[in-house]
């Protein structure tokens, strides 16, 4: 959704607290990932809001720190909420009591384990490691950049980062 402020409201439109669930008990959480982190910090302060004593939040996936390139619409870097931070400042940012993330090595191990053929597969966006092999952080500031020029040129398709690889028309 374009904009904070309209990711927060939407949030709080379709999610409602049971307070009688919340009240006076320590819950968890469990997200199947945090990105922005938007949503996580929204859905911990309904809990507290709905009076939980402490909010642990969980997240099936490990912390999504790089953009991907590749043609999933995703923030940039400055964007994401794991980017350059640690466990303990992104679980600050949100305000939970504790966070637990899936490790990117034991990600990668269960996923091989279900299809032996695999010789791996993208994880760019949890360890930075691009398989192509050309994107590099220079490229990444480049398509930053074009993105965000591009929204302030109220460019339709702004949402997007420019393939590495992609031709000139």
């Amino acid at each position: 959704m374009p904009g904070q402020g309209v990711r927060k409201k939407s949030v709080r439109q379709k999610l409602n607290v049971i307070a009688s669930e919340f009240k006076g008990r320590n819950v968890l959480l469990v997200d199947d990932s945090i990105v922005r982190g938007t949503t996580s910090r929204e859905i911990v302060q309904m809990a507290r809001d709905a009076g939980a004593r402490k909010v642990y939040l969980a997240s099936a996936a490990p912390p999504v720190r790089y953009p991907n390139v590749y043609g999933i619409d995703m923030p940039t870097s400055g964007e994401l909420v794991a980017h350059n931070r640690t466990i303990d400042q992104i679980r600050e940012l949100i305000g939970c009591d504790a966070l637990i993330y899936q490790d990117v090595e034991g990600m990668k191990r269960a996923i091989g384990s279900l299809n032996t053929r695999l010789d791996g597969f993208d994880a760019s966006c949890f360890d930075g490691v691009y398989i192509t092999g050309d994107v590099t952080p220079e490229s990444i500031a480049r398509m930053n950049e074009q993105r965000i020029d591009a929204q302030e040129d109220g460019d339709a398709d702004s949402s997007r980062l420019n393939l590495p690889n992609a031709q000139a028309a």
